[in-house]
């Protein structure tokens, strides 16, 4: 069993995580990352089958300045903006023999277009490895499994 507190900083890191997205402040999302940290977005579909093609694959801290910088200079202006609303549940959050915290959630993202009509946008399970260090938790990995067979509409923003 998890220390409490333990278990309260690792839903304070997702809180500030969700927040982040939910807020379009990417560079809020990079923060909850630690130095050397990923960040995979794959279906389910590709996953299980073990096939590495994933829709957002960033296996280094580069390449999520990256994703941020894409999001917020590169793709600017060029996509319909929308709103999202992230939703979780942690079932399992165990001590990996590394010093960190292996933590699964389910997770729903709801989203709202400009025309103001809102539907499911994803659901699926984030499978995150959760380091503690001097700045207190940050994403070694955060891999987002999701549920969908296709490709959403408007998957600009991490999941």
């Amino acid at each position: 069993m998890l220390d409490p507190v333990v278990l309260a900083q690792v839903d304070v890191l997702q809180m500030k995580y969700l927040a982040a997205l939910d807020r379009h402040d990417l560079k809020a999302w990079l923060d909850c990352f630690a130095h050397e940290a990923s960040y995979v977005c794959i279906t389910r579909e590709n996953h299980d089958a073990g096939l590495p093609v994933a829709l957002m694959m960033d296996d280094c801290r580069a390449r999520l300045q990256d994703r941020v910088k894409f999001v917020n200079e590169v793709w600017s202006g060029t996509f319909e903006d929308y709103t999202t609303r992230h939703f979780v549940q942690r079932f399992e959050c165990i001590k990996s023999q590394e010093e960190a915290i292996k933590v699964l959630s389910n997770f729903m993202v709801a989203y709202t277009n400009r025309r103001g009509t809102s539907d499911i946008l994803v659901t699926g399970t984030y499978e995150d490895v959760i380091g503690f260090g001097d700045n207190g938790p940050l994403f070694k990995a955060k891999r987002a499994i999701l549920d969908t067979v296709t490709t959403p509409r408007y998957l600009v923003y991490p999941v």
